[in-house]
């Protein structure tokens, strides 16, 4: 038998031996943190199965305080009556109370008073008279002549001259409120054939009332044109009324007036 040398130990193998036994012992004690699984990817058709994790815990939930009860009010012993079908349970607001504006205190016309027309004709024969007595006993009958004749003239509308001197007119109120008025005065003259209009404002001012502030007004206007006598057409009597515009006969003429344009004029509203 050849033999290729003297037998002995294998010196290198033994060191590599007892180097690897070294290493795993080595890392058995280390044991990495993340373990790498180096298993293949499963094929197609085979079933994976994942282990799940542990739940997390979940923290206890805290006991809450039993609330204590509240102590009962005792009820208090009153005699409780049924409802009312019938009751009005609609709020009923208070009217707001309307004061109504302050009139003016008008006087009322007494009721025995006397026709105008018949108190001033018999005032206008009363002056007659007394203009017709003499002066003089030589020219007492020319004199009552003449002014028993200027007069009849002036009530048929003539001048001294004997001519016709019919002017007049027609009065509207308009616009009247409680302390103001218009005046609207249409005049006619068949002597010169004229007409002319007039409209005046009239305060109350001093006065009672607007009607008599009205009439004042109309009364100086009729005096302008007819300061003696006049015939005034009346449509509340339906017929012609002679009238005075002379100052002894102003109070007269304005209770007149009154009448024609407000009826009702003093009597209670």
């Amino acid at each position: 038998m050849l033999e290729y040398g003297a037998s002995k130990p294998n010196r290198w193998g033994m060191a590599f031996t007892i180097g690897l036994h070294l290493l795993v012992v080595l890392i058995y004690f280390i044991k990495p943190k993340d373990k790498i699984d180096l298993t293949p990817p499963a094929k197609a058709g085979e079933m994976v199965y994942i282990t799940p994790g542990k739940p997390a815990p979940q923290p206890k939930p805290k006991a809450q305080p039993k609330a204590k009860p509240s102590k009962e009010t005792p009820r208090s012993s009153r005699a409780y009556l049924p409802p009312n079908k019938n009751a009005i349970t609609e709020i009923i607001k208070p009217q707001e109370k309307i004061v109504p504006p302050e009139q003016a205190k008008l006087t009322p016309v007494p009721d025995n008073v006397p026709d105008m027309a018949a108190l001033i004709e018999q005032r206008r024969r009363a002056r007659n008279g007394e203009t017709q007595q003499p002066a003089q006993e030589e020219d007492a009958g020319a004199t009552g002549k003449a002014r028993a004749l200027a007069n009849i003239m002036g009530a048929q509308g003539r001048n001294a001259n004997g001519e016709r001197n019919d002017t007049g007119g027609v009065f509207q109120i308009v616009n009247q409120t409680f302390n103001g008025a218009d005046i609207k005065f249409r005049g006619f003259s068949t002597n010169f054939k004229r007409t002319w209009q007039q409209q005046i404002h009239v305060d109350q001012g001093a006065e009672k009332d607007i009607e008599t502030a009205i009439v004042k007004k109309m009364v100086e206007m009729i005096r302008k044109e007819k300061p003696g006598d006049f015939i005034w057409e009346s449509h509340r009597l339906g017929r012609n009324v002679p009238m005075s515009a002379r100052k002894e006969d102003e109070k007269e003429l304005q209770a007149f007036l009154l009448l024609e344009f407000w009826p009702n004029y003093g009597k209670v509203r």
